[in-house]
Formats: structure tokens, sequence, C-alpha cells
């Protein structure tokens, strides 16, 4: 199993939905730099169960503890190991899938791959992985945001109800404003709505997260195979429940003639090299190229549901399965500082790899 993610600013994150905690260790990251607990947890904080009412309502405070490589404030270049504890597990709850695959789960793949699998609440499986993620991440945006490079997702996307304006038309300082993480308030409105109708269905409602990353400077990626957009797509793909990504123009882009696509350069009254448009999403060749950077992330409808559903069993027979226990009706709201993180950890890898390829 693959539990490492980066090259030289290096994540391997640890634990199950229903252990005793969950955690990370962060290698690579540059000394001398200021960070305190405080800011990691209101990272977490925007990732946690139960904050509001189109949440999970699992109570977890996701309360964080540096263990190592934090001194005085400040990172001292050594492996910083971080902590978060399970409390309100309630894996009474998942009894009933003891033996059962759950529809579009890991349930049946795991036992596939490994030959058991632990059934609470999906184990290693579990988003609850993604805390340490959320935690790594923190770390990774305070390093960016020292070269002037910020990070920001929000949902664009409930279902049918889409928000259509680009994000340079979008006051990005309001995602925070309303518990969907719609930077619109009307479309926010309805997205809600949307959300609360699966909910009380026993359904649930899938969506997209979009991200734009600003200030990146041109020549971050590492081409062939290291791509710019490859990584971010790995990286926003090892997402639970993310089924698509496109950056830039995406699918599209398809629809436009090279003559109206391409990205026109001009040098700006600073002297710098831009483009008149950006249609490819702030990457040329697999390297950043000054531009901003937006993708879209698709998040599938979260698998567990409260309406019985036909499956089998571990020993191959025909059953009916009803979801029972505490589960977001859409992940949509607490992915998105999930994306935020993964972006960041991209990003921060590719800067320090690029600090080591010319003089």
């Amino acid at each position: 199993m693959s539990n490492t993610y980066g090259k030289i600013f290096r994540i391997t994150t640890f634990g199950e939905s229903h252990g005793p905690a969950v955690g990370v260790i962060v290698d690579g990251c540059p000394a001398g730099l200021e960070i305190t607990p405080d800011e990691i947890q209101t990272a977490l904080d925007r990732r946690r169960p139960g904050q509001s009412d189109i949440t999970t309502p699992r109570k977890e405070e996701d309360k964080v503890t540096i263990l190592s490589g934090v001194f005085e404030g400040r990172t001292t270049g050594t492996p910083i190991a971080m902590v978060v504890g399970n409390k309100d597990q309630a894996s009474h709850d998942y009894s009933h899938v003891a033996q059962a695959f759950r529809p579009s789960h890991a349930d049946y793949t795991y036992t596939a791959k490994y030959g058991l699998r632990d059934h609470r609440g999906g184990g290693r499986s579990s988003a609850r992985e993604t805390v340490a993620r959320v935690a790594a991440g923190a770390l990774a945006a305070k390093l960016l945001q020292h070269y002037g490079i910020m990070v920001r997702s929000y949902v664009s996307q409930v279902g049918h109800v889409k928000l259509r304006k680009h994000y340079t038309k979008l006051d990005l300082s309001q995602i925070d404003s309303n518990k969907v993480r719609c930077p619109d308030g009307k479309i926010a409105a309805r997205m809600i709505g949307l959300i609360e109708d699966a909910r009380d269905s026993l359904d649930t409602i899938g969506g997209v997260v979009s991200c734009v990353v600003q200030g990146v400077p041109s020549g971050l990626g590492e081409p062939v195979f290291d791509k710019l957009h490859a990584e971010l797509g790995k990286a926003m793909l090892s997402i639970n429940a993310v089924k698509g990504f496109e950056y830039g123009s995406g699918f599209e882009g398809v629809k436009l003639r090279g003559s109206e696509h391409n990205d026109q350069f001009y040098t700006d009254e600073q002297g710098n090299v831009r483009t008149r448009t950006n249609h490819s999403g702030g990457i040329q060749g697999g390297i950043s190229n000054g531009q901003d950077i937006y993708f879209n992330v698709a998040f599938k409808p979260v698998a567990t549901i409260l309406k019985p559903q036909q499956t089998i069993n571990d020993a191959g027979e025909e059953i009916t399965l009803q979801g029972k226990g505490r589960h977001d009706p859409c992940v949509l709201p607490r992915a998105v500082p999930i994306v935020d993180a993964m972006a960041a950890l991209v990003l921060a890898d590719f800067l320090l790899r690029q600090r080591v390829n010319k003089l």
C-alpha cells in the first residue's frame, strides 16, 4: 500500500477511521518556517465532521498535537509528526456490514487485494484518512505563503445547480460565508436546498470543487512524467470519492479551434511575460507559466445511503443491505479544505524541486 506522497516535501499518513488516531509525518520541510498549532487547527476545523446540518453528525474535535519537528514556533528541518485522536467512532454502527460488501465502497476490492478488511467505517479506505492530509497541507500552505502563493478552493456545483461565473468574477473571500462553501450566496442557497432534499430522502448527491492557485512563479513542473498538471491530477484523484479532474479549459476546450484556444503572449509594463487569455490554466508543457492555475474536481455522491440496496456478502450470497450510522449527504463542503491541502502539497514539493534544477 502506498502511504507516502511527494519527492522532497514528503508526507506519510497513517491510521484508520475507527482506530485510536490518524496522523502524518512530514519530511523535507525547510527549517525556519513559522507555524503554530492554531494555524493547522484552522484548516482541520474546516474539514471536521459535525460542523453543520448538511454534514455528518459525527462529533470529532480533531485537535492536532505536534509531536516533533517544531521548536519555539519554527520548523527545525527534521521530520514533523502530527497526530489527531479519534473520539466518536461508534463502531457498532458498522456491525451489519462485517460480512457484506457495500455498493460502490472499497469493501470488496480491499478484501480482494488483502484477503481481509477493517469494516469499521472502511478502515484505511475511509475519508477519515484525509485529516492527515489537511494537517500536512496547512504546513505546505504556510510555506507557499512565504513565496506569495495562495490556494483557494470552493464548491462550484452540487447536482444540477452550477455556479456559472468565472472565478475572476467572484469574491473568493466569501467562500466560508455559508455552510456549503460557495462564494455566491444565491447559488449557495440553492445548493443547500438540494443537499437537504437528498438528506431528507435518505440519499446523497455529488458535485464539483473548483480550485484557484495565484502567485505561482513560472517554471514549476518536472517533465516528462511529473508534469505539473499530471501531478495535480494524481493528487486530486487520490482523494476519496473523486471521479474526475480537469484544468484550464478542460473538456469545454474541445469546442474551440486552435486560433481561439491559443493563449497569446505579451510583455506587461513591468516587463513580465503574460498571456492575454488563460485557456491553458497556468500550465504549458507541464510547467507553470506564471498565470493563475485553475482546475475542477468532480466528486461522486457519497456511497453510503440509508435506503435498501441489493448486494452480496463475503460468501457470495445476494442480500439486501440498508445503510446505518452517520454519513454526509454531500461530501463537497468538507472536501474543500482537502482539495486545498492536496494542491498545496503538490506545489510545495515542486517549489522545492525547482530550487535544485538550476543555479
